[in-house]
């Protein structure tokens, strides 16, 4: 079993803000958390400084690899900046 994770705090939503299945859109200072085990990328985000965390819709994603996983931290990151309800982006060699 190989299993990494990787946390961004301090990150601000664009306009519109992430989708989460149990919140609802979240707007503001988040905290992002990418876990990567068993093949698959788990994404959740909270307000930073907060102690409850929030499944970001449309994970878990299937990844193939630890660098996969960070890869998609990284797009991840770029779509709470970009805000507009943003959900766990599809990487292209993901998706094939």
């Amino acid at each position: 079993m190989s299993w990494a994770s990787w946390t961004t705090a301090g990150v601000y939503t664009g306009r519109g803000g992430v989708l989460t299945v149990e919140a609802g859109v979240l707007t503001g200072d988040l905290t992002v958390h990418t876990t990567y085990i068993d093949a698959e990328a788990r994404v959740a985000v909270q307000y930073s400084g907060a102690s409850d965390w929030f499944t970001m819709s449309g994970s878990p994603v299937p990844c193939g690899s630890e660098e996969e996983s960070r890869d998609l931290h990284d797009a991840v990151v770029a779509a709470v900046r970009e805000g507009g309800g943003a959900t766990v982006p599809t990487l292209p060699h993901l998706s094939g």
